[in-house]
């Protein structure tokens, strides 16, 4: 294929279908911003910070859509590529720390600080995509914590923020430090996202985390969020050791 070839390629209607649904990703992910700092005001029966975990939400389903989109249409391209990773910085790295970092000034203004640290959210989600784009081998399976777990994460641990009054500094710290590095490590994570049908131990784990997923949610409510997350994580960890 020529260069002219592959620009027109570029331009097709049907390689702008998973492009426009990242688009409308981004879109909801510089909303959740807008009301990560409006977290404590109210809109109709909302609080801002609902709103934020909602478009965050919102953002993640995009994301695994453009994605679907692109493989059942084979609609790839080096512009959805390159636009998918500025919409997941955006979306699941500025966003949930914006959110951190807005809540714990309102909730826990004594921690001074230590509310800085949820700009190393976004750095090390940088990071990690700017990996991910130079490997290849990443296609199937992920070294480091793809990102939109983290976001995941973040939306679960902000109701810690928002209930627990008298949580220390050091648990928010430690989390900060703990999943900013898991994105950048070396440690191979399985892909949520499901491409067979087939009876296989990623599969398994997948239906494992999807049910406890759904378990924590009934029981824990949005904080379940995080520890479906904790528990990919520790899933993960296992089979690196399989």
């Amino acid at each position: 294929m020529t260069k002219n070839q592959n620009d027109n390629a570029e331009y097709q209607p049907i390689i702008t279908i998973p492009n426009i649904i990242t688009s409308i990703g981004l879109l909801s992910g510089i909303l959740a911003i807008i009301f990560s700092f409006h977290s404590t005001y109210r809109y109709g029966s909302w609080l801002g910070y609902e709103l934020c975990w909602l478009f965050i939400g919102i953002s993640v389903v995009c994301d695994f859509c453009d994605g679907l989109s692109a493989r059942l249409l084979n609609a790839y391209s080096e512009t959805g590529k390159n636009l998918d990773s500025l919409s997941d910085l955006v979306t699941f790295g500025l966003a949930p720390a914006l959110l951190i970092f807005n809540l714990i000034y309102v909730y826990h203004p004594h921690w001074d600080f230590v509310t800085w640290l949820s700009l190393l959210i976004p750095v090390t989600g940088a990071l990690r995509l700017a990996k991910f784009n130079a490997d290849p081998s990443q296609k199937t399976c992920f070294k480091g914590l793809p990102i939109p777990a983290n976001a995941i994460f973040w939306i679960g641990f902000s109701t810690l923020i928002l209930t627990s009054d008298e949580m220390p500094a050091w648990i928010f710290t430690l989390s900060v430090i703990v999943i900013s590095l898991l994105m950048i490590s070396p440690i191979r994570m399985f892909s949520l996202k499901v491409s067979d049908f087939g009876l296989n131990i990623v599969n398994i784990k997948r239906l494992v985390v999807l049910i406890a997923a759904i378990i924590f949610l009934i029981f824990l409510g949005i904080q379940g969020f995080m520890w479906s997350i904790i528990l990919y994580i520790f899933l993960s960890v296992i089979n690196n050791n399989n």
